[in-house]
């Protein structure tokens, strides 16, 4: 079930939140979001709730078990626990990558393992991190084992981030787990929030998601404006694709008396790739320096270990996203970039103009997303050579054209300057405090949000299935 769907804003979510509220008490409250979360997850995953009651099942048990052993034991317990939830991230996301991967560098005539073809549970990757942060935090001993069940279940596969994040840490909703305020302001904000996600992702990604997806998948070699347009449009599309769904799980999150970190800091205004990961998915990007890099050794080795620490740090964050050799290309892409900043281009960006660095930082992450979005290795070198303007300088293919309308070059106008134009989110926020008591004030707040949803609800009903970009990884 999508969140910008007529099924969940029109039904879905209005009985859940009556019943929600009327629950009487923090456990039934948690009983009935967990039994609403496994109905979310089973109306297009039926199948696969099994494994994600599996899942909690035995991450619940292994933190019980972690907490009551010490040394080695303690050691084997924390790693058991993570290996057979890689394992389980492994068998559904990776079997047929390593498979097709081993099949390829089999000499010809031999024969080739055949493919498993497993279908890929919604939110694994997310649940699954989810998971190992609970039971490595256990293990370090900053969090204490929960020895209630359903208070862990909640925190695994409660709807609003079971299936594309933001990623929270088991600490950040612990005591929110068993005591948490709902009150009317909190909803209010909460699903303020959570409309102005569904705008971003109707409105703005799926209007540019129009010109991305027919230059990159339906003209074979566009020209240099063209290929230029289509990587445009794609860069905006998964940032407003995804901030947008960060932003409903937040305000579904504050709804419910949950308080979800902040998972975008507008990255398109980084000035260097350092920078941006500071922006961009911030939930992953901590989790993969608190639970990998650091781990790993991090900074505290030679400068060639940091810098391999770096690099395999990215290398795998690309593996994360999906099970394709561009996706460890996109990566490593990233990893050789902070490696270089830190090797000293950071310090000719502190010195050069902003513009300059913003400049250099923007490209270099569109570069990067020629190979998050392309089908293969093929695909993304005919997409760099039309970049480079080997296919033609300025002519626009029929199928382009068509896509070219008011409604969709509007929403490339308008993300574009929201994504990309610095604003001090504090000052406003200070400024908006200053005059919400203004009734002119809450009249134009409330009217814009309105406007903001009777648009994104005409188009989504107007519309065709659009999934978030972010469910396949």
């Amino acid at each position: 079930m999508l969140f910008p769907s007529i099924p969940f804003l029109f039904y879905f979510l209005p009985l859940f939140f009556v019943g929600y509220c009327v629950a009487p008490g923090t456990t039934a409250k948690n009983l009935f979001l967990l039994i609403a979360s496994l109905l979310f997850y089973a109306w297009g995953e039926p199948r696969f709730v099994v494994v994600l009651i599996a899942q909690i099942a035995l991450n619940y048990g292994a933190a019980l078990l972690i907490a009551r052993t010490k040394g080695k034991r303690r050691l084997l317990a924390t790693a058991a626990g993570i290996a057979i939830n890689l394992l389980l991230l492994g068998v559904f996301k990776y079997a047929d990558f390593i498979i097709g991967t081993l099949n390829a560098g089999l000499p010809a005539g031999d024969g080739a393992f055949a493919l498993p073809g497993l279908a890929l549970p919604l939110g694994i990757s997310f649940f699954t991190f989810h998971a190992i942060s609970y039971l490595v935090d256990v293990h370090r001993g900053h969090v204490v084992a929960n020895p209630n069940p359903l208070e862990v279940a909640v925190y695994i596969a409660m709807f609003p981030q079971l299936v594309a994040g933001p990623i929270i840490r088991y600490h950040t909703i612990s005591r929110q787990l068993g005591r948490r305020r709902l009150t009317f302001g909190r909803a209010s904000a909460g699903m303020r929030i959570f409309i102005i996600g569904v705008a971003q992702k109707v409105l703005i990604a799926d209007e540019v998601a129009r010109i991305a997806e027919t230059i990159f998948d339906k003209v074979g070699q566009p020209t240099m404006l063209e290929a230029w347009l289509g990587l445009g449009a794609y860069t905006i599309q998964i940032y407003f694709d995804f901030a947008g769904y960060s932003n409903m799980a937040i305000g579904l999150g504050l709804a419910l008396g949950f308080a979800f970190p902040r998972n975008f800091r507008l990255p398109y205004t980084a000035s260097s790739i350092t920078d941006f990961w500071r922006r961009w998915h911030i939930s992953l990007s901590q989790w993969l320096r608190d639970y990998l890099y650091i781990p790993l050794g991090g900074s505290r080795g030679s400068t060639v270990e940091t810098y391999r620490n770096l690099w395999l740090v990215f290398l795998l964050c690309g593996l994360w996203h999906g099970a394709n050799w561009t996706f460890v290309i996109w990566g490593a892409h990233h990893g050789c970039l902070l490696v270089i900043e830190r090797a000293g281009l950071m310090r000719l960006l502190d010195r050069a103009p902003a513009p300059v660095a913003r400049l250099y930082a923007l490209l270099a992450v569109m570069t990067g997303w020629v190979w998050f979005r392309a089908r293969d290795f093929d695909h993304a070198l005919t997409f760099f050579a039309s970049l480079a303007g080997f296919h033609g300088w300025a002519d626009l293919s029929v199928s382009t054209h068509l896509v070219l309308h008011p409604a969709t070059l509007a929403a490339m106008v308008i993300g574009t300057i929201l994504a990309t134009v610095h604003i001090d989110v504090a000052r406003v926020f200070r400024l908006a405090l200053a005059r919400a008591a203004s009734p002119a004030y809450a009249l134009a707040d409330t009217v814009a949000i309105a406007v903001f949803l009777g648009l994104s609800v005409l188009s989504i009903a107007a519309g065709s299935y659009s999934p978030f970009l972010y469910f396949r990884f």
